[in-house]
């Protein structure tokens, strides 16, 4: 394919397309991978650390506890507002180099990029989870304690599943999120769809033809996971019609058995 003309814009477009479209689909799906496996490992970091958070303060508790109480609490505390304090870019410079540096771990660019995003979308999703429990009446968590069950029981069985469903779109947000901002990882190298883009631009130097080429692969994948966490989010909904149960077990106190309504009319068998 020859060159095009160079005020030829479409003509740039679909060279650049037919010569480095294999490298930008490589780039797209490295930053795919990238943004689902640290969403999907920042949610459950979130997820544990915004269930400790609300551990409940015990006052009558042994000194010792109380002490690893207010430590952890203070620990949580402080990876949340770091990480959430910092960009991202500059974590990544901080992590990739300044283990190498100062302790000697000599990480992979791909490993760091996973790291880096994991622990990064776990400190919003801790206050996201927060307050996702926060949310939740407090009569089902004194209705749970009153027949018994413990604090981490009324959690997974009462609270989370309230909880999941509150803030499913912004688990959504966080992935579209971490679908753009993983362009910043072409800092330590990662080879995502920015890294990939900016090597093929730099070929010709058709920046604006290439760049816009790369603007259209971003808003194709996160225009297609906002589609796709909505579908989600209305099948955990479900119907908004519902029937109501056709048979009452309580209806004939003589212990006759129910049978279906028909006609309007309810019939019973002896």
């Amino acid at each position: 394919m020859n060159l095009p003309n160079e005020a030829d814009f479409f003509g740039w477009v679909l060279y650049l397309l037919n010569k480095y479209g294999m490298i930008f689909l490589r780039g797209a799906g490295v930053t795919l991978m990238l943004a689902l496996i640290g969403t999907l490992i920042g949610c459950i970091i979130g997820l544990l650390v915004g269930v400790l958070r609300t551990l409940p303060y015990n006052k009558k508790a042994n000194p010792v506890f109380k002490i690893l109480y207010k430590l952890l609490q203070f620990i949580l505390a402080a990876y949340i507002e770091v990480f959430r304090g910092t960009p991202m870019i500059v974590q990544a410079m901080v992590l990739y180099y300044g283990s190498k540096q100062m302790f000697g771990v000599d990480m992979s660019a791909m490993f760091a990029g996973f790291f880096i995003v994991s622990i990064n979308t776990g400190a919003y999703m801790a206050e996201t989870v927060r307050g996702g429990i926060d949310s939740i009446d407090v009569g089902q968590t004194e209705a749970a304690k009153a027949i018994g069950m413990t604090h981490w029981q009324t959690m997974f069985s009462v609270i989370m599943p309230q909880t999941l469903r509150n803030i499913l779109p912004q688990i959504g947000n966080n992935l579209i999120i971490n679908i753009k901002d993983t362009s910043v990882l072409n800092i330590i190298s990662v080879t995502e769809l920015f890294f990939s883009g900016n090597s093929a631009a730099g070929a010709y130097f058709r920046y604006f033809e290439v760049f816009f080429i790369i603007s259209v692969i971003y808003f194709i994948m996160t225009f297609t996971c906002s589609r796709l966490l909505r579908w989600m989010e209305r099948k955990i909904d479900g119907s908004g019609y519902y029937s109501l149960v056709e048979i009452d077990m309580m209806a004939d106190p003589c212990g006759h058995n129910p049978v279906k309504k028909h006609g309007g009319k309810q019939t019973w068998k002896k």
